[in-house]
């Protein structure tokens, strides 16, 4: 089959258009870049084209959904593309998903094909895709399956590797999706409008039962050239973002990037000392690190002095965020590079809110920008009503990168966006300029004694000790007081304290029902995609203190 590069729509409205223009644009330069991986955006669309025509070729239609179940890498964007592509549907599952987690969200998403690979050493995808449908390996035809737990399921194409009964190895169809004329595949994608659904990304389901949200074409491609735009992204950026790119993190700034030409520098999985070489060897531009345990961990690596972050010009750390040693160590360590923040969330195709490199130092480090151009926000009380600056609240937003909905879930839809506007669960406030400053989520409040508690507030003031690496606030029942703050912390490499000390500590800073009441030491976090589970140390929680 001919390259799909041959035929590109100037309007660039859907996922396909956008990376066949990216592709006759930029050709030759680095689109996809991992330790021993390198895509130029050609090869990217060469590559999306063949997997397009292996799924059509394995009977997926026009807007059937498709999971892609991979590690980081450049296979990954390929299928991604590619299925956009094929005119279907796409749904990245959580590579850290368990069976249970996996069989419902496939079943929810009413996926037909899924796409793995069994080339992980450190990662049996295949067997977590038995320990979530153990009928299987006894499945007599690949090409049609029929598991219980999953209807629609029909196969579970292997791009590489072997895994035995099951999976549909990819090269046992290759000779007819090479065979299939282009045309076949052109029509495909040039059915697709803007708003057609383009991605359904799952929730982590910290809270409940994980929600498909549907992000439409036009959410996605509006939110990443906005947020280049807001970057001064160029060609000559190299954007690094450690995150794993079955999330909304991982996705929104390879959209970004190659809405400018640029490369995205990925890893498998994220290690502090390789990420540094990469970071210098690759000259990133941008680092777009977010979150607390990622930065620290580069930042207290022992190659981190050593390490040329020179060509760094921005990094999205999220300053106001962060343990005044973390902002104070960015600000000295990696002078160069101008830190912002920003704010969003799955449903909105990740940064709703952002700075401009250009914004003030003190607004740059102290809260987490304005909104993106076109996107609407609010802050609200409890009554509805708007509330003024300064004030704290629930954080609404309303623009063309929301979500469409939550996929088979009406009742979740009308509650989170009841009058068009998103309510995102989030506490912030607004300052006079319109720049957004997050207080933690709505649900994240303990009530103690009949006092509210935000755990962000408490987390703040536990993570400027100056022994503490991260920490995270939970509550735990109590007879008197419904309940009370305890407190998780992982300590800095090569530092001790007490708990004693740290609670003394938290002590002299905060009213005394805010206090935790016991801090428990940790050495590895259990983590959701990209942030601390903390409903699993609320479990482990519960476990320690059961009679």
């Amino acid at each position: 089959m001919g390259s799909a590069a041959g035929s590109t729509d100037a309007r660039a409205v859907t996922l396909a258009s956008f990376i066949l223009r990216a592709a006759a644009e930029h050709p030759d330069a680095d689109a996809v870049v991992l330790a021993g991986e390198r895509l130029t955006y050609e090869e990217l669309a060469r590559g999306a084209s063949q997997w397009a025509c292996t799924l059509v070729r394995v009977g997926v239609r026009s807007g059937e959904h498709v999971g892609i179940l991979l590690p980081n890498g450049t296979e990954f964007m390929q299928v991604l593309f590619g299925i956009a592509l094929a005119g279907a549907v796409a749904v990245p599952l959580n590579a850290r998903y368990r069976g249970q987690e996996l069989a419902a969200t496939v079943a929810d998403a009413d996926l037909v094909v899924i796409v793995t690979s069994e080339t992980d050493p450190q990662l049996s995808l295949a067997d977590r895709l038995r320990e979530a449908f153990p009928d299987l390996s006894s499945t007599a035809d690949p090409a049609m399956l029929a598991v219980n737990a999953a209807p629609c399921l029909r196969s579970i194409v292997l791009s590489e590797g072997s895994a035995g009964p099951g999976f549909l190895r990819r090269d046992s169809v290759a000779a007819a999706a090479a065979a299939l004329p282009a045309a076949a595949i052109a029509e495909r994608w040039q059915c697709v409008r803007p708003g057609d659904t383009a991605l359904i990304l799952y929730t982590s389901g910290s809270t409940s039962r994980p929600k498909g949200c549907m992000l439409s074409h036009s959410a996605v491609l509006t939110q990443g050239r906005l947020m280049a735009a807001r970057y001064g992204m160029s060609a000559r950026d190299r954007i690094w973002s450690p995150v794993p790119m079955f999330h909304v993190g991982g996705i929104s700034p390879f959209i970004a990037i190659a809405s400018a030409g640029g490369a995205l520098l990925s890893m498998r999985r994220f290690e502090a000392g390789p990420a540094l070489a990469m970071l210098a060897q690759e000259r990133a531009t941008i680092a777009y690190v977010l979150f607390q345990t990622i930065i620290a961990d580069l930042l207290q690596h022992a190659d981190f002095a050593k390490s040329d972050l020179t060509s760094l010009r921005l990094m999205v750390s999220n300053p106001a965020l962060q343990p005044a040693w973390i902002r104070d160590r960015l600000l000295s360590d990696i002078p160069g590079a101008v830190h912002i923040g920003t704010f969003g969330l799955t449903e909105t195709v990740g940064a709703a809110c952002t700075h401009s490199p250009n914004d003030d130092a003190p607004d740059r480090l102290q809260r987490l920008g304005q909104a993106l151009p076109g996107v609407e926000i609010r802050v609200i009380g409890e009554d509805g009503c708007d509330l003024p600056a300064g004030a704290s609240g629930e954080i609404l937003l309303r623009g063309p990168t929301a979500c469409s909905g939550y996929y088979k879930d009406p009742l979740k839809t009308a509650a989170a966006m009841p009058d068009g506007w998103l309510r995102t669960g989030d506490r912030g406030s607004l300052d006079a300029r319109g720049s957004i400053q997050f207080h933690g989520r709505l649900k994240d409040v303990l009530k103690v004694g009949g006092e509210n508690v935000g755990a962000l507030e408490v987390e703040a003031v536990v993570g400027s000790h100056p022994a503490v690496k991260g920490c995270a606030v939970v509550g735990m029942a109590d007879p008197r007081l419904v309940e009370v703050p305890i407190v998780f912390i992982e300590l800095r490499p090569g530092v001790s304290a007490a708990a004693d000390e740290i609670l003394a500590f938290c002590a002299d800073k905060l009213a005394s029902f805010k206090v935790p009441r016991r801090a428990y030491f940790v050495t590895e976090w259990p983590m959701s995609a990209t942030k601390i589970d903390k409903p699993a140390l609320a479990r482990r929680l519960a476990t320690a203190c059961a009679p």
